[in-house]
């Protein structure tokens, strides 16, 4: 029998080969770098991460529960943190052994009823055929770039290449987009740089670490509101404590809480409002080194620093075989290929408090529908027929989300998990007799 593919063994790729074990389905992986842990080994050649990155999650919302964090591991873990808890993830579950690191793949492409991966290892091209291919390679690598009217004369940066505050000393520096990272990136700066600008084009909502001294995503849970209730009443506590982006001269958000990922970064807000980090409208034009703002302003710079964002890339596969549709693949769950029952798209979901663990619960799917597949069970063909009728309908619960490249694969974390645990509970029906040792350790 042929084994299954896992492309990556960040947490994604990690989890899908867990799941897979647990069924008995023979696999292979195929990782770039030399160990474990994907976007959160800075040491990774592929990896977007930098020096003070931290998750903006709290530990206990993010982890996988069959591996918690260690009470030592702070609430907030640093990338050093959650690499580590990786391969102690890959080792507690057996998983080194399956991966076949230091290999580059480069193109896959469908062979009648299987695929052929080839991939570059040791200065050699190699073909692998296996049964299908789990592409958990991320979706946190492929820089979205802003194209400017006029070209600067100073160094210009996106932020996959960012690592060390140290490249900001004594410059002139702006940083174009208030995302997450962004917000980071410029606390940073303030330390270095002799003047540090943000060029805000929309408005964000601004959510701190901790209230009442306890994280954040940790609050709210037990109350099940209404979502037009919840997205008020969160609105108001968030006003109340922080007050609004236009009262430290950011554009205040046109759309609703939740629509759109909030910066969990209240350091920032204190920055602006100590005079070290100054907001800026869109940029209009760039000559030289002055940057040319929409509102008619301008400011000279040594350093733009792009903090856009990321675009979904997948090289290696035809965006036909994806089912690509506008910015993302149109996918069941986002996951399931409505063209290949044996093509999947691991980790391309993002929803507020869904962690690791709800990309888990999505891989435990994948793997029984795998299993129930390869026994060629009735409830495997219904799930058949659901992936081909529904595969355009995204798990967003009504929520209108932004159309941005970020947003474009986002959903409602419990309509989504809803949806998945129901296809785990239908696809775990008719499991063979035996298989008393699949069913160990299901979250859902």
């Amino acid at each position: 029998m042929l084994p299954y593919a896992i492309i990556g063994a960040g947490p994604m790729g990690l989890c899908t080969a867990r799941r897979l074990s647990q069924y008995h389905i023979p696999w292979v992986g195929f990782e770039i770098h030399t160990d474990v842990g994907g976007l959160w080994d800075i040491d990774n050649p592929t990896s977007t991460m930098y020096d003070s990155a931290h998750l903006i999650s709290s530990k206990h919302q993010t982890e996988f529960h069959e591996y918690p964090m260690a009470d030592s591991v702070p609430t907030y873990p640093s990338h050093r943190h959650l690499r580590d808890y990786f391969r102690g993830y890959a080792k507690h579950f057996n998983l080194y052994s399956g991966f076949r690191f230091a290999t580059r793949v480069l193109d896959v492409r469908r062979t009648e009823d299987h695929w052929t991966i080839t991939v570059e290892q040791g200065g050699e091209s190699v073909e692998h055929a296996v049964a299908g291919v789990l592409l958990a390679n991320g979706t946190l690598h492929h820089p979205n770039r802003t194209s400017f009217q006029g070209e600067f004369a100073g160094e210009h940066l996106h932020a996959s290449s960012y690592r060390s505050p140290s490249i900001f000393k004594d410059k002139r520096v702006l940083i174009v987009g208030c995302g997450n990272s962004g917000c980071d990136i410029a606390v940073d700066a303030v330390h270095q740089a002799r003047q540090v600008d943000m060029s805000v084009r929309r408005g964000y909502y601004f959510l701190p670490k901790f209230i009442m001294g306890k994280p954040t995503d940790t609050f709210g849970g037990k109350v099940k509101l209404p979502k037009r209730l919840k997205q008020f009443m969160d609105g108001l506590l968030i006003r109340a404590l922080i007050g609004k982006p236009s009262d430290y001269g950011l554009p205040n958000p046109d759309y609703r809480l939740y629509e759109s990922h909030p910066v969990i970064n209240s350091i920032f807000l204190h920055h602006i409002g100590h005079g070290d980090i100054q907001p800026r409208p869109d940029i209009d034009r760039i000559a030289g080194h002055t940057v040319h703002y929409a509102d008619g302003t301008q400011a000279d710079y040594d350093l733009i620093l792009e903090a856009t964002g990321y675009k979904l890339h997948y090289p290696f596969v035809r965006p036909e075989h994806l089912n690509w549709q506008g910015m993302a693949p149109a996918l069941y769950l986002n996951v399931f290929n409505p063209q290949h029952n044996n093509l999947f798209v691991m980790g391309m979901v993002e929803a507020a408090g869904l962690g690791w663990q709800g990309r888990d619960d999505q891989a435990h799917l994948v793997a029984l529908f795998i299993r129930q597949s390869l026994d060629k069970k009735a409830s495997a063909d219904a799930f058949k027929t659901e992936i081909e009728a529904q595969f355009a309908q995204r798990a967003t619960g009504g929520m209108q989300y932004l159309e941005l490249e970020r947003m474009a694969y986002y959903v409602d974390k419990q309509v989504y998990l809803d949806a998945v645990h129901k296809g785990i509970r239908h696809l775990s029906r008719d499991l063979e007799s035996t298989s008393g040792s699949f069913v160990s350790g299901v979250s859902a």
